[in-house]
């Protein structure tokens, strides 16, 4: 067990009360780093001089400007080396390559800004080409479970800082998978967040089209506190796009208690022969299913397909990005990555549209998914390898590695992988929970939810979980409580109304016993009625909805519903759907039920 734990919470409290500075985390980051040895984890790294001369400076500036300025004080973390920082190399994972970049990425210079402790630049699959972490001339980072055994790839260097406690996170980058498998195989968090919430400015591109900078940490909550400083428009990256009104990072306290994932039929699941990761992913199915989910199979056909395409015709866009580099220094090049990279030259422009087209239509085809489903689980990878494996049958395995990631970011998806449990003979194992863009925050409150109560520790390090799951709701800046009765509860059919509005959910309560509670005649909607005498108290749930939504949806309310104030049972009010009186009348009175959900199930 390493002490401390690097994950935000121990530090942060352990900041707080005085027991430790950045600069002693400073130094305890050198020792590790000393006693890791030959990890192959480093590409180039400050001294241990400039990162304590680092930390004392953070410390001065907390003194200085306040703490609410540095929301990362003093919170060691790396980058992956296709990630410019000023004043330091970037290779790519290719000294031929190597450049002297003038600027920073955007991304870095905000992490900075909010105090965050810069320890060293990472290694990774040359060029970000690969899942397998074994394509670098810097070596192969080592896979702190089983060094015979690939890292995952291409941010491979990242996730093993990561996991070996040498930093608190660690910025990876993600195209077809490289800020989720590497997370798979080293036990801890991999956040693919929507593509252009974090400017990719200052990143050599894979396929700048589709990039993502990632985030890799020990907990969910972590990652999701790296995404609120290091997301946000950027105009230096053509591809940044500003969030929708009310988009906030906050996780809420906890999940739905009730929601839908999808997972592919049984016939549609590929382990690769590996039946202990496919006993881990039907154990978590029953760990999402136990927290209230409701599992919904799905036709995994048009995601696969989409995934086939990024090394089709696609492939051309991983050849823009090395341009004249390709042809003057091939040599320079690893061999697999050059095969890969090549494979773009004879793709002509009218196979590269068709292909788009296609993409296209699949998008089109795979969206109405997402309307009976809130969420999408699946293994973050089907297996693992040795590095002798993948170093017989690279192209193969690399792509079976794949199986269940390369679909994202083609098809504009968030996601995150958490750990799931570990095999028989000792290697982790994820899942990786999957939505549409900017639901970020309603995917953490499950991630979160799941990975506490798998119990496991922190990546290789030994160190328990924190306890960071709060039982009091939280309300993100720029919202205003709505209180549902019906059909926009979890999991029912319109609650994905709410969602795509941006809305999070606070909590379940129920309503003063003062209600009267019953089914329209649509036999869709029921209604809630304010009673004068007794009556029942009803189940409702609280929506956090974005102010700059709200009108909008009450807008699309039909008669005889509409917005009013509810009393909760504990005496405070809420906005929230009620009905008018006259509507009530001859209508079936539920209250006995005591919500929708339960009359609805009783039907």
């Amino acid at each position: 067990m390493l002490e401390p734990s690097f994950d935000l919470a121990t530090l942060s409290r352990a900041y707080a009360e005085g027991r430790l500075k950045p600069s002693d985390v400073a130094r305890i980051v050198a020792e590790r780093i000393e006693e890791a040895g030959d990890d192959n984890v480093w590409i180039s790294r400050r001294s241990a001089e400039a990162v304590v001369a680092d930390a004392v400076e953070i410390e001065r500036r907390l003194a200085a400007e306040g703490a609410d300025a540095l929301p990362l004080y003093g919170i060691p973390f790396a980058v992956k080396d296709n990630i410019d920082v000023a004043g330091m190399p970037t290779t790519a994972g290719c000294p031929d390559f190597a450049y002297q970049p003038d600027r920073s990425a955007t991304a870095f210079d905000r992490l900075r800004a909010a105090g965050a402790l810069f320890v060293g630049k990472t290694n990774l699959d040359q060029f970000a080409t690969g899942l397998v972490g074994v394509r670098s001339p810097y070596g192969v980072s080592r896979n702190p479970f089983d060094a015979d055994y690939i890292p995952g790839g291409s941010s491979s260097g990242s996730a093993v800082a990561v996991s070996s406690g040498l930093v608190s996170f660690a910025l990876g980058t993600d195209t077809a998978g490289s800020g989720r498998v590497p997370a798979g195989f080293n036990n801890i968090v991999g956040l693919k967040p929507t593509r252009g919430l974090i400017s990719t400015a200052g990143v050599f591109p894979a396929c700048r089209s589709i990039d993502c900078i990632s985030i890799f940490a020990l907990t969910v909550a972590d990652a999701m506190a790296v995404l609120d400083v290091a997301g946000g428009f950027d105009p230096r990256d053509i591809y940044s796009r500003a969030a929708p009104a009310g988009y906030a990072t906050a996780i809420p306290g906890r999940p739905p208690p009730r929601f839908r994932f999808g997972v592919p039929a049984d016939d549609q699941l590929q382990f690769f022969g590996n039946d202990a990761a496919a006993r881990l992913f039907a154990s978590a199915i029953e760990a999402l299913t136990a927290m209230g989910g409701e599992r919904t199979l799905i036709d995994y056909a048009p995601f696969a397909e989409a995934a086939g395409l990024l090394y089709g015709p696609l492939v051309a866009e991983r050849t823009a990005a090395l341009d004249d580099f390709l042809t003057d220094h091939a040599d320079a090049i690893h061999p697999v990555v050059r095969k890969i990279a090549e494979g773009g030259k004879s793709v002509g422009g009218s196979e590269t549209w068709n292909a788009l087209y296609r993409l296209e239509a699949l998008r089109q085809r795979t969206r109405p998914v997402w309307s009976g489903i809130d969420l999408m689980l699946l293994p973050t990878s089907p297996t693992i390898y040795r590095i002798d494996e993948v170093e017989a049958d690279p192209l193969r395995l690399n792509s079976n590695l794949g199986t269940y990631t390369n679909f994202v970011n083609l098809l504009d998806l968030s996601a995150i992988a958490v750990p799931n449990g570990f095999q028989p003979n000792g290697l982790p194992a994820g899942i990786t929970l999957i939505a549409p863009a900017w639901r970020e925050a309603s995917l953490a409150a499950v991630a979160s939810r799941f990975h506490a109560a798998r119990g496991l520790p922190l990546g290789a390090t030994g160190n328990p979980p924190p306890d960071r799951l709060s039982s009091k709701p939280v309300v993100p800046p720029g919202t205003i409580g709505l209180a549902v009765v019906g059909a926009h509860l979890s999991a029912m059919a319109l609650n994905r109304e709410l969602i795509e509005i941006g809305a999070t959910f606070r909590c379940a309560t129920r309503t003063a016993p003062n209600y009267r509670f019953v089914a329209l005649p649509d036999g869709k909607r029921p209604g809630l009625v304010r009673t004068n005498g007794d009556g029942a108290s009803i189940d409702i749930e609280i929506w956090n909805v974005p102010e700059a939504a709200l009108g909008g949806f009450v807008s699309r309310i039909a008669a005889p519903l509409g917005i009013g104030t509810l009393v909760l049972e504990d005496g405070t009010g809420v906005l929230g759907f009620l009905c008018e009186a006259c509507a009530a009348d001859g209508a079936e009175d539920i209250s006995a039920f005591g919500g929708w959900r339960a009359y609805k199930a009783a039907r």
